[in-house]
């Protein structure tokens, strides 16, 4: 008997980069896509890369839509165009927010058809026809534009077709690839793009941008989000979705109790956090962060004394006790281990529970 797919995930409630017209904190990597416009040489390729949940996919749907329904006979005495904004009422950006502009191809992770869940990497079969697609005469915008999101989570045979379109661009194309971890990414690939590097955003942007988007968000609450944040407003309201605070503060609870870890409560919240669906695997990715982070910044404590803001009370000498407990060559030790488990969880399809119970139970071995 075939097996019922699960139900796909919905959206979220905020701006999907391919709708958001609003891009904050990123004028210095407009300005460069701008300049190479106005100069005539534009690149074939792009490498847009930097932190995850930063803006990255929205800025290269900005270019898609520049370079597709901007107007490029420039201003008011004929000029070269001198921002990237295009009214979003305009017919062709419209076409291009609904995802319907002949010229355009957006590529991401798609979705298993037997099972209904996305899947953990983009396939061949999903750039398998954007050669074809780009070799194109342009039907409407006088480009062909095409973004891949994110281009270090194909595979490797989709890696080398769009190595191959890479190699021999057609005219009038532009691809931009987006990457959270470029250098994961085939040289091969890297050299023949152009590179665009983003910076993180500042707490105070990504406070802000919490209050436009989450306006019923206390204010408390949005700037601890973009504390832990470091500096991506994609996390921060991932965070607010999942409830990350809560998660953050039944955490810190268990670890505060160390070296002794209450059995009924970390069973518990592994159950919770490891558990199958939509919700246990928003809580599982957003754990599996906030270990990272906390692992992170204890490290960095360790080794300069830069210890970070305390979000709840308490945190400033459970960090202290665990640095004395175990020397900072052991919890860079843990911190390695943790990281591993998480990963290994999605490669392998390990036992979620027995991950989350690992990785605490880690902590727990470094100071006995």
């Amino acid at each position: 008997m075939a097996r019922k797919p699960e139900k796909v995930e919905a959206p979220p409630p905020w701006p999907l980069p391919r709708t958001n017209t609003r891009l904050v904190g990123h004028a210095e990597a407009e300005a460069t896509l701008l300049e190479s416009f106005n100069s005539g040489k534009l690149p074939h390729a792009w490498l847009v890369s930097g932190p995850r949940g930063i803006g990255k996919a929205t800025l290269a749907h900005r270019f898609a839509r520049f370079l597709l329904a901007g107007e490029h006979g420039g201003g008011l005495f004929g000029g070269a165009p001198s921002a990237l904004d295009v009214d979003p009422r305009a017919p062709a950006a419209q076409r291009l927010i609904a995802g319907g502009h002949a010229d355009m191809r957006s590529v991401e992770i798609g979705y298993n058809e037997n099972t209904g869940r996305r899947r953990t990497e983009i396939v061949i079969g999903d750039v398998r026809d954007l050669g074809s697609f780009m070799r194109l005469t342009p039907a409407e915008g006088g480009w062909r534009v095409a973004v891949i999101d994110a281009a270090d989570e194909m595979n490797r045979a989709a890696t080398n077709a769009v190595l191959k379109l890479l190699e021999e661009p057609p005219p009038r194309s532009v691809l931009m690839l987006v990457a959270h971890a470029p250098g994961s990414l085939l040289p091969t690939v890297r050299s023949r793009c152009r590179r665009l590097t983003l910076k993180a955003l500042s707490e105070e942007t990504v406070v802000s941008l919490l209050g436009d988007y989450m306006p019923s968000l206390p204010a408390e609450e949005r700037t601890a989000l973009a504390h832990l944040s470091d500096g991506s407003i994609g996390r921060a309201l991932e965070f607010a979705d999942a409830g990350g605070l809560k998660l953050y503060g039944d955490l810190f609870a268990l670890l505060d109790g160390l070296p002794r870890l209450d059995a009924g409560a970390l069973h518990a919240f592994a159950e919770r956090v490891g558990r199958r669906g939509e919700e246990g695997e928003r809580d599982f990715r957003t754990v599996a962060f906030l270990l990272d982070w906390w692992l992170k910044t204890l490290v960095r404590q360790g080794a300069v004394g830069e210890a970070p803001a305390g979000l709840l009370a308490g945190e400033a000498p459970l960090r202290q006790r665990l640095l004395q407990g175990a020397g900072l060559d052991r919890w860079m030790q843990v911190w390695e281990k943790v990281a591993h488990l998480f990963a290994r969880a999605d490669a392998v399809n390990l036992d979620r529970k027995q991950v989350v119970l690992g990785s605490l139970f880690a902590f727990q071995s470094a100071i006995r």
